[in-house]
């Protein structure tokens, strides 16, 4: 998959190209860019997303917390399991937040090759978000593109979204996040130094530390995933701030490998979640805690041979 940082003044090949911020690649995304690529194929061209860089709230609320489910490269990740052949990365600016829909549409569309356009049906575009789905498919005919547009994809009366996934994860309901996006919900991040006091404890964990604007689920303990040098391990997250041993509020992701050997330092990890075991408590001293991570241990492993994973 070609990543294309944007050129002014550029022009590139055409193709169908596929317009979202696809925060999570969700079911409802996949739809989307399942019916790009069938399009494309028919058309005979590759399938490009257009991305902005960075995230437009990132620019336009900066005092916000963003709570993005996935970050720029575990989406470029995605996207290339799926098939997209391009991706187009656009700088965002306050500037360009002032860009008219149909500006955007010549000035950028245009100049990206774009033959035939796809997008959710609550899409929306320039300054103000004032452009959405009609309005692409006027500019579509009066400037020689497609438009497809995708309906609400739904899970029973639920329409998936971003949104409603964020809900999900923040309340750790891991199994209708899960069935919302498709696949396991994640954490991106990388491994860094902790405090030691997991090896004290017998239970070694790799600390990872995660961008700020991603979302984090709920304080508690996980039966996790991930794959590391192309084979998939099982383990044990705890999320929260270890009430046990500090007061303090600050949240950490520590990860207990259940047959993992080796150094982790320094690498970016994808942590697969596969189940929510239990709340984050205090506990009365060591023993008690070692107590209950060996029967936090012996459900993650129950938990991972039920759903296929490594244990």
């Amino acid at each position: 998959m070609e990543i294309i940082h944007i050129e002014p003044g550029k022009c590139y090949d055409p193709s169908v190209i596929a317009l979202g911020n696809f925060d999570g690649v969700h079911l409802g995304h996949q739809k989307l860019l399942k019916f790009g690529l069938q399009k494309a194929k028919s058309l005979q061209m590759g399938l490009s997303v257009l991305l902005f860089d960075p995230h437009p709230l990132k620019v336009l609320y900066p005092e916000r917390k963003l709570n993005l489910l996935t970050g720029r490269e575990e989406r470029l990740v995605l996207f290339e399991r799926i098939g997209v052949d391009r991706v187009f990365l656009l700088p965002f600016s306050l500037d360009f937040a002032n860009t008219s829909p149909e500006d955007f549409v010549r000035d950028i569309l245009l100049s990206l090759g774009a033959a035939h356009v796809v997008v959710g049906f609550n899409y929306s575009f320039g300054f103000q978000g004032k452009g959405n789905p009609a309005s692409l498919e006027e500019f579509g005919r009066q400037y020689g593109f497609g438009v497809s547009i995708i309906q609400a994809q739904k899970l029973g009366e639920k329409i998936i979204s971003s949104t409603e996934i964020r809900r999900y994860l923040i309340h750790g309901e891991i199994e209708m996040a899960k069935r919302m996006i498709g696949r396991s919900p994640n954490i991106y991040g990388e491994v860094v130094h902790g405090d030691g006091r997991g090896r004290n404890l017998g239970y070694p964990t790799a600390n990872i530390l995660v961008d700020e604007d991603l979302l984090i689920p709920k304080n508690g303990v996980y039966a996790v995933t991930s794959e590391i040098d192309r084979q998939l391990y099982g383990g044990m997250m705890n999320i929260g701030v270890r009430p046990t041993f500090t007061d303090e509020q600050e949240k950490t992701i520590e990860i207990y490998f259940l047959d993992y050997q080796g150094n982790l330092y320094g690498r970016n990890l994808i942590i697969n979640i596969e189940a929510r075991l239990r709340s984050e408590r205090k506990f009365n001293g060591m023993e008690e805690i070692i107590s209950q991570l060996n029967r936090d241990k012996e459900e993650t492993i129950q938990v991972l041979s039920r759903k296929g994973g490594k244990s």
